[in-house]
C-alpha cells in the first residue's frame, strides 16, 4: 500500500514557487499519524504577489470570450479525467478516505468543471420592454472581479473545484486558499487548470495560517468577493470582515442534518441510504445525517438493524481496497468525537455500538450508535462531524418537525415516507436549504447547494452558483432624440 506522496508549493502567477520565507508545514497521513510530506507556508509577502497576479489575471480573463473560456475549461476537465487514478491515492494518503471515495470525488470534479464551462456561456442578460418609444432597457452580467476562496480538508478537490469553476465561468480570477492538511490533491487540481492553458494569474493557490490569510485577502481592495466552506463560527468572522468592506460572499457553513423516518417509511431504503451516508468519509461531511428521528413504532427495529450494519463496516487504511471507512482526518477530530461521546454518556445516553478510538496508530474511530441521547447533550446541539449517530424516537409528525427545526442550522435535511401528502408537508415545513426525501439526492452540480439560518447563504451549485460571482448592470439607452 506504499504510494508516492508529493510535497506542495504555492501557485502564483502561473508559477509553482516556494514561500518567500521558505517556511513549510508538515503533512500527516491520518492512517499512520506520521509525516508524509510538506506544504509551503505563505505569508504576507506571498499574498501580495498572489494579489497582483490575480489582478493581472482578471484583466486578461474578463476580456476572454465566454466561448473561449468554455473551451479551455473543457480542456481542464479532460486533463482531470485522465489523472483520476494518479490523483486519488494522493487524496487518500493525506485525507484518509477510502480510495474509491477519492476516485468518486475527482470524477465529480470533472462533471463540475464541465457543467460550469457550459453554464458560463449561458449567463444571459435580458431586454426589458420600455415604456417609451426609442428606449432600450438592457440587463447585463459582469464578473465581480478577483475572488478569494477558502476550502476545507474534508473534500479538498470537490470544494476547491466548485469555487474555481464558478469563478472562472463568470469571468473572475481567484486566489484559492487550500487546506494545509490536504494540500497535494488541491494542487493536483490546480495543475490541471495550469496545464490546460488557463492564463497566468487566473488561478492562484496558497496555504498557510487560516486566520492570517483570510483576513488579509478579504480586506484587500483587489479582492471583490469571498467564498468560504467551513464552520459556522469561522464563517461569521469572515462574513463580518467582508461586510465591513462591502464585498460579496458565499458562505457554505456547518449543518446538523435531521433524518426523519416516518411510520410508513420503507425501512430497507432508509437504512441502506442512511448508513452509507452517515459513515461516508468517516462522517466528516457537512450534509451528513446527524440527528436520527425515528417513529416510535419503527424505532427498535431501525436501531437494531442500523447498529448491525454499522458493526459490519470495514475500517482501515483507505489504500486497502476492502476498506469502507478510513480514519478521521487529524487527531483533533478524534479528541472532539471522544468528547461528544463522553458528554452524551454522562447525561444518560447509551452506546449501542462503538464509542472508542481504534488502536494507537492513526486517527481511527469506531462507527458509533447511541440511544437515549438527551437534547442537552452537545452532539444534539453542535455539529459532531464524525462517525456518531444519535437515535431519538418521536410519536407524531409535529414533534419531529419541531426537533428538526430546533437548531439554528439549516443546511441539509432527510426524510423517509411512503405518503405523498407527508412528503409535501416535510418539504414545506422543514427549515433547510436542501431537503431530500426517500433518497440522498443533494450535491448534484446542476442543483443549488447551500443553507439557510446559521448554515450560511448563497449557493455553490445550479444556475445560482454562478450568479454569486457576477454583478448585474442595468443599461437604458434612448435612441430617438
Amino acid at each position: 500500500m506504499t504510494e508516492t506522496y508529493p510535497s506542495t508549493k504555492l501557485h502564483i502567477g502561473g508559477n509553482w514557487v516556494d514561500a518567500v520565507g521558505g517556511e513549510t508545514i508538515d503533512v500527516i497521513n491520518p492512517a499512520t499519524g506520521e509525516p508524509i510530506g510538506a506544504v509551503a507556508h505563505a505569508r504576507i509577502a506571498d499574498l501580495d504577489l498572489a494579489l497582483e497576479a490575480a489582478k493581472s489575471g482578471f484583466e486578461v480573463w474578463k476580456k476572454t470570450s465566454p466561448f473561449s473560456r468554455y473551451k479551455m475549461m473543457r480542456n481542464v476537465a479532460g486533463l482531470l479525467k485522465e489523472r483520476v487514478k494518479e490523483i486519488a491515492p494522493v487524496l487518500t494518503q493525506e485525507q484518509g478516505k477510502p480510495l474509491q471515495q477519492s476516485k468518486s470525488e475527482i470524477s465529480l470534479a470533472v462533471d463540475i468543471i464541465d457543467w460550469f464551462a457550459e453554464e458560463g456561456r449561458r449567463a444571459y442578460g435580458r431586454v426589458i420592454p420600455a415604456r417609451t418609444e426609442g428606449v432600450y432597457q438592457l440587463v447585463t452580467k459582469e464578473p465581480v472581479g478577483p475572488v478569494a476562496g477558502f476550502t476545507p480538508w474534508n473534500f479538498p478537490i470537490n470544494q476547491g473545484v466548485r469555487k474555481i469553476s464558478s469563478a472562472l465561468a463568470a469571468g473572475c480570477s481567484i486566489i484559492l486558499k487550500g487546506a494545509e492538511e490536504t494540500p497535494a490533491s488541491t494542487a493536483a487540481l490546480v495543475k490541471c487548470f495550469a496545464d490546460a492553458g488557463i492564463p497566468d494569474g487566473v488561478v492562484n493557490l496558497v496555504y498557510g495560517t487560516p486566520a492570517e490569510i483570510s483576513e488579509y485577502l478579504i480586506s484587500n481592495p483587489i479582492i471583490k468577493k469571498a467564498t468560504f466552506t467551513g464552520s459556522t463560527a469561522v464563517g461569521k468572522q469572515l462574513a463580518s470582515i467582508a461586510g465591513a468592506h462591502m464585498k460579496k460572499v458565499t458562505m457554505e457553513l456547518g449543518g446538523h442534518a435531521p433524518a426523519i423516518v416516518c411510520e410508513d417509511a420503507n425501512l430497507d431504503v432508509a437504512l441502506n441510504v442512511l448508513v452509507e451516508n452517515k459513515f461516508r468519509n468517516a462522517g466528516q461531511v457537512c450534509v451528513s445525517p446527524t440527528r436520527f428521528l425515528i417513529h416510535e413504532n419503527l424505532y427498535d427495529e431501525f436501531v437494531d438493524r442500523f447498529t448491525d450494519m454499522s458493526k459490519k463496516i470495514k475500517i482501515g487504511n483507505g489504500l486497502d481496497p476492502e476498506t469502507q471507512m478510513g480514519p478521521l482526518a487529524h487527531d483533533r477530530r478524534v479528541e472532539a468525537i471522544e468528547g461528544f461521546v463522553s458528554d452524551a454518556v454522562s447525561k444518560g445516553a447509551k452506546i449501542k455500538t462503538g464509542g472508542n478510538r481504534i488502536g494507537n496508530e492513526g486517527y481511527f474511530f469506531e462507527p458509533t450508535v447511541l440511544t437515549d441521547v438527551p437534547l442537552d447533550a452537545r452532539m444534539m446541539n453542535e455539529e459532531p462531524f464524525g462517525p456518531v449517530a444519535p437515535m431519538t424516537p418521536f410519536s407524531d409528525f409535529d414533534s419531529a418537525i419541531e426537533e428538526a427545526n430546533r437548531l439554528d442550522y439549516g443546511l441539509a435535511s432527510y426524510a423517509y415516507t411512503s405518503s405523498a401528502e407527508t412528503a409535501e408537508k416535510l418539504g414545506s415545513q422543514i427549515e433547510s436549504g436542501m431537503v431530500s426525501i426517500n433518497h440522498h439526492g443533494i450535491a448534484l452540480i446542476e442543483t443549488p447547494f447551500g443553507g439557510v439560518k446559521d448554515s450560511g447563504y448563497g449557493s455553490e451549485g445550479g444556475q445560482e452558483g454562478i450568479e454569486g460571482y457576477m454583478n448585474t448592470k442595468f443599461i437604458t439607452h434612448k435612441t430617438i432624440l
